[in-house]
């Protein structure tokens, strides 16, 4: 296609979920005067840039235990993402004689390092869902067994926008005397996460997303019940402590981040966070479920249009799937894009498990998620399109 042949208006981004968009303007700032004034490595030298960049990850280590109640900040430990951050958690934990119960929303960054442990002997038990994408948290204590180690979920899917009932959750893993990992890609941000309240033991957050940081930079937190003797790191090697030993450190964060950090990344996280606590987790809540709201309603008068998800806002993220009847969803957001400047996502979301769930597999949904900068005006614009497109269908 032609570069003219696109709409070429004001484009609508509601791809939230994906990658947030725009950044605030001090998350760039912050960057660009990380790599002006500080880019130098944390931890490896004694000069004032190095010891300015260290304060940055100290910084960002207290912004983001305050915002999820974590108690001590050494305990969040930074990894490129939050698929890293899954990846160090289950593999650094689980062995082959080891059971874990899942859900049936879980992204493939957690369900493909699953299956890979399960091929070399571990067990996996997956709990239901409602059909709206809800788990069904009364049925977990059926699949505990002698074995069981840990309970993986995901906090908010990214495909129906349900929200796990966490707290309920928590207080049966941990009645159990289980490990609870959550994956709050979805929600570190824009849902309130209460680490000690909700019972968590470790969670998995990315700074792309709801944080509003650039990509490429997540973490772990790694809760006091975790032995962390037994919780075997990703990669070793230089962490600009203990040099005199050819042996990994033995001590958080430093066991668990090896090579040079993601610096201006973690910079560019810490200005999101600053942000997101300024707004308040609560108002950005509230703005987005208005939006999703508009969204819900708008989509259910529109004929031909099926809705996926809870129909309470307050069991939902501001993610919203939709199928329209006889199009494939690739085609409907192909056609949301060129004709109309608004950019969503179809497919799979890289979690086929929750898409036969809702009944949406093999075709997938096209999703929508406003974020903190769309307007209800967006919203009202984006149902127009969506009627018109259905009209052909």
């Amino acid at each position: 296609m032609e570069r003219d042949e696109l709409y070429s208006g004001k484009l609508i981004y509601v791809d939230n979920a994906a990658s947030s968009w725009p950044k605030p303007r001090s998350v760039i700032k912050a960057m660009c005067d990380f790599m002006e004034k500080a880019c130098a490595n944390p931890g490896r030298s004694g000069h004032r840039m190095s010891i300015e960049a260290s304060r940055i990850l100290y910084n960002t280590r207290n912004e983001l235990s305050d915002l999820l109640n974590v108690r001590d900040p050494l305990r969040v430990v930074f990894c490129s993402n939050a698929t890293e951050a899954l990846n160090l958690a289950l593999k650094g934990l689980i062995t082959e004689k080891d059971h874990v119960i899942t859900t049936a929303l879980e992204h493939n960054s957690v369900m493909r390092p699953l299956r890979e442990l399960e091929n070399s002997g571990a067990q996996i038990s997956i709990l239901k869902c409602s059909q709206d994408g809800i788990p069904q948290a009364q049925d977990l204590e059926n699949l505990i067994r002698k074995n069981t180690k840990l309970v993986v979920i995901n906090h908010g899917s990214n495909v129906t926008g349900a929200i796990a009932p966490l707290s309920e959750i928590g207080k049966i893993t941990r009645d159990a005397g289980l490990l609870l990992l959550v994956d709050a890609a979805q929600t570190a941000g824009c849902f309130p996460i209460d680490f000690e309240r909700d019972q968590i033991d470790l969670l998995a957050f990315t700074g792309h997303k709801s944080l509003l940081g650039p990509q490429g930079i997540g973490g772990l937190v790694i809760g006091e019940r975790v032995d962390i003797e037994r919780l075997k790191p990703l990669k070793t090697g230089g962490t600009g402590s203990r040099s005199e030993y050819e042996h990994q450190p033995d001590f958080l964060p430093d066991k668990y981040e090896s090579g040079t950090p993601n610096t201006v990344g973690v910079a560019g996280i810490l200005a999101g966070v600053q942000f997101v606590k300024k707004r308040s987790v609560e108002s950005i809540r509230e703005h987005e479920m208005k939006l999703t709201g508009v969204l819900i309603e708008g989509f259910e008068k529109t004929g031909g249009v099926r809705v996926y998800g809870p129909k309470s806002l307050e069991k939902r993220i501001g993610i919203v799937s939709i199928n329209i009847d006889g199009m494939p969803p690739s085609e409907v957001s192909f056609c949301l894009d060129r004709e109309f400047g608004i950019l969503t996502r179809p497919g799979l979301h890289c979690a086929p498990l929750a898409h036969k769930t809702i009944g949406a597999f093999p075709q997938g949904t096209v999703r929508f998620s406003p974020g903190v900068f769309n307007t209800e005006e967006e919203m009202t614009t984006i149902i127009e399109a969506v009627c018109q497109i259905a009209r052909r269908g």
